[in-house]
């Protein structure tokens, strides 16, 4: 079983981030940057399909800068046996068509089974790299799954859809977006992070790009305005209605 899963770096849903100086981007200080969520269920499936089928080689690719490494590093701690970097200074800011271009770049001509994704990057949230990277190499793509089953040359997949699961059948190879309950991801063990130190590590500068989509203006979201009491018990009913009717508009 050969596999790619292509991973990013992106900041901590938990930290709270600031708008940089230029109005276009994040202040960088002070974030704390992790792996992708979901890109850790596309590692951890990649990791069980090559056990699977007894053997293989799991290749992680990332686009990214320098600082990138460390979760390349945490996906190899996890198992994975190679990993590319393909190194910019901009790449963070870049937009989902041109991440899959580059991708798709460094992907094509090799050989795989499997290419995987997380379903979105929590960062932008724009679910659009794993499908173009599949356009881009003419390979058939199935989103969102949350159950795999490989064997005789194809993939079988269950996608959650309103009200209930779709099976989905692909041939290999085949891209695949993995969404939360696909599987649940491993920690790196001590004896992983060790012998992570000693796996290849690449790391492939990509010359300048030009984007497809460029961000003229990033703001925080205005403050949620206080909140107010308007009475208490069945004598603050008519006050509610009319708050919601009129400054709400809900009803």
């Amino acid at each position: 079983m050969e596999a790619i899963v292509c991973v990013k770096r992106v900041p901590s849903t938990t930290t709270r981030v600031q708008v940089g100086a230029d109005g276009r981007s994040l202040d960088p200080s002070g974030v704390e940057y992790v792996l992708n969520p979901y890109d850790e269920f596309a590692v951890e499936e990649a990791l069980r399909q090559r056990d699977a089928a007894g053997g293989g080689r799991v290749t992680a690719i990332s686009f990214g800068d320098e600082a990138a490494q460390k979760e390349l590093r945490t996906v190899l701690a996890m198992g994975a046996d190679a990993a590319l970097l393909l190194a910019n200074s901009e790449a963070p800011n870049a937009d989902g068509a041109t991440t899959a271009r580059i991708l798709a770049e460094a992907i094509r001509g090799r050989s795989f089974d499997l290419l995987l994704f997380g379903k979105q990057a929590v960062d932008r949230d724009q679910h659009g790299v794993g499908p173009a990277v599949a356009t881009l190499l003419g390979v058939p793509c199935v989103s969102e799954v949350v159950a795999i089953e490989v064997g005789d040359g194809k993939v079988v997949c269950q996608r959650e859809v309103e009200g209930g699961r779709e099976t989905v059948e692909a041939p290999l190879p085949c891209a695949i977006t993995c969404q939360k309950g696909l599987n649940e991801p491993r920690y790196a063990s001590l004896k992983g992070i060790m012998a992570a130190k000693k796996k290849p590590l690449e790391v492939q500068p990509v010359a300048d790009f030009t984007p497809a989509v460029q961000v003229l203006e990033m703001t925080l979201p205005p403050p949620r305005p206080a909140g107010r009491i308007l009475g208490e018990g069945p004598d603050a009913v008519p006050a509610l209605i009319e708050a919601l009717k009129n400054e709400a508009k809900v009803l």
